[in-house]
């Protein structure tokens, strides 16, 4: 039986911040819409479910990112994820320039984890917490320059 990963549910404080920082990296909304309803309830577990989405893709169509900001039930605030913990990591993005990528993030105040790192000649790469405190890995392959 064929497996296919659709895409990856993030939970956030403000979807329209959200939104904004992954578009000027590159992805592209591909749908927006309030989902409530006992549907919505018993696909997600949480009685009273009600959240605004929204979809978006890489612009090569193969990955999507589903952001969600809750209406009901009221979002919990956690503490930030660290590298390390065990669970939900990460969010990994290839791009075609690391630093251009860093200045469009720094424009939303995200900034590396540490720092920029270079992998055996053949990656540049770095963490960075991103909105809600999404850690973002952004990743160029020095092989394609």
């Amino acid at each position: 039986m064929p497996i296919h990963l659709e895409n990856v549910g993030i939970a956030v404080r403000d979807l329209e911040a959200t939104i904004a920082f992954f578009t000027d990296l590159g992805l592209e909304v591909v749908g927006r819409d309030e989902v409530s309803g006992e549907w919505a309830s018993t696909a997600v577990g949480l009685d009273g479910n009600h959240a605004r989405i929204a979809v978006l893709q890489t612009p090569d169509g193969q990955g999507q990112l589903e952001l969600f900001e809750y209406l009901h039930p009221a979002a919990i605030e956690t503490e930030p994820t660290l590298p390390n913990e065990i669970g939900m990591h990460r969010v990994a993005f290839s791009v075609d320039d690391i630093d251009a990528s860093l200045a469009i993030a720094a424009r939303h105040g995200c900034h590396p984890l540490r720092g920029v790192a270079t992998y055996r000649d053949v990656y540049k790469l770095t963490y960075l917490r991103g909105p809600s405190g999404i850690i973002v890995m952004l990743a160029q392959d020095l092989t394609r320059s």
